[in-house]
């Protein structure tokens, strides 16, 4: 009795450690799929997102880009140069005689014409109203005689006489009148009182400088060129000169005059460049800068939009083989409104990108991709 049922608990202790290991078999051989299956469905998208994202960057890296040109540019040579007046004198004295009125000073703006300066005149005054008289005298005389010789009542030469007469009192007249008008120191042009030589109640003797001054309505650059240079500037007398408050502005010369001979000692040519009519904001005696035209050159040139300014350096986002890089450049002058000479740090035919900031958003992306 106790044996039958002892095989009894047994058979049913082993029908159930067979259900248990059997399902823990299943359990375990249903689980390994789903561990890799999800490192495999993870890698996937990854791997198919990592050129996705190469070709979005590179998409957007050729939207807006330009590649680097070669072409043929004018060849400029530059050279420091100063303003100066085209109409600048000194006023001397024509008379001796003493000073008694001095109308301007230094920086008054005073018109073509008007009295600076007079000095005294009794003595010239005097003289002129002798003159006026004789000349008077004269002409009644010429008249009176050349009334009566008409009627045949007088000779021919006393007619010689009086015509004689009345010609040198005219020109005594005329004399006087000049020298009256010396009593008057008047502006020879419209412009700038710029120094004051004399003062009220000195004696100013002939040829002695009175007032300078200077116009501003017409001014040109002065420069020393080298002998080297001499031939081109002349060949194509072309010249820029830059005006402006800072300097900022480039305007072309209206014409350039070449001194037909060099200095002994410097061996260097005066050349005068004038500067069309209007305001530029230079002035006499200011420092500028002259560029001269003196032959062509082969230039690499790229959009001045291109170029990105990072505190001290400037350089350039460059698209190579799909990537991105920024690269130091060294620009030169630049070419009409929106090209820029480049002198080092690029190769003709590279591609640059225009915007920026698009080239730094897919900077990131591409950093980003490459770290994924």
């Amino acid at each position: 009795m106790y044996v039958s049922s002892y095989r009894k608990l047994l058979a049913v202790f082993l029908v159930c450690a067979g259900l248990i290991q059997s399902v823990s078999f299943h359990s375990v051989f249903a689980a390994e799929p789903t561990k890799q299956a999800e490192p495999t469905k993870q890698a996937e998208p990854s791997k198919q997102a990592e050129p996705t994202r190469q070709a979005e960057s590179s998409k957007q890296a050729k939207q807006k880009v330009a590649t680097v040109k070669q072409i043929t540019t004018p060849k400029i040579r530059v050279v420091d140069a100063t303003i100066e007046a085209v109409q600048q004198a000194t006023v001397s004295a024509m008379i001796q005689g003493r000073i008694t009125e001095i109308s301007v000073d230094v920086d008054d703006y005073v018109s073509k014409g008007t009295v600076i300066l007079r000095i005294r005149d009794k003595e010239q005054r005097a003289a002129l109203d002798a003159a006026k008289a004789r000349f008077e005298e004269a002409y009644s005389e010429h008249t009176r005689v050349k009334e009566v010789y008409r009627k045949g009542l007088v000779a021919k030469s006393a007619l010689d006489k009086a015509q004689a007469r009345y010609k040198a009192a005219k020109a005594n007249l005329e004399q006087a009148n000049e020298s009256f008008a010396h009593t008057q120191v008047r502006a020879p042009y419209s412009g700038i009182v710029v120094k004051r030589h004399v003062e009220v109640g000195e004696t100013a003797n002939v040829g002695q400088k009175l007032m300078t001054g200077l116009s501003l309505e017409k001014l040109r650059a002065i420069v020393e060129l080298p002998q080297s240079l001499i031939h081109d500037v002349r060949k194509h007398k072309q010249t820029w000169v830059w005006v402006g408050k800072n300097l900022d502005k480039r305007i072309k010369a209206e014409s350039l005059t070449v001194s037909p001979f060099a200095d002994p000692d410097s061996h260097t040519f005066l050349v005068r460049i004038n500067l069309p009519a209007g305001e530029h904001h230079v002035y006499p005696g200011m420092h500028t800068k002259v560029a001269f035209l003196t032959g062509e050159k082969q230039s690499m040139v790229i959009p001045r939009a291109s170029i990105v300014k990072r505190s001290e350096v400037t350089g350039v986002y460059v698209l190579k083989d799909e990537q991105l890089s920024f690269r130091y450049i060294r620009c030169g002058s630049l070419l009409g409104n929106d090209q820029k000479e480049i002198l080092s740090g690029l190769s003709v035919g590279e591609t640059v990108l225009l915007d920026p900031n698009q080239a730094v958003m897919a900077i990131k992306s591409q950093e980003k991709t490459k770290k994924d």
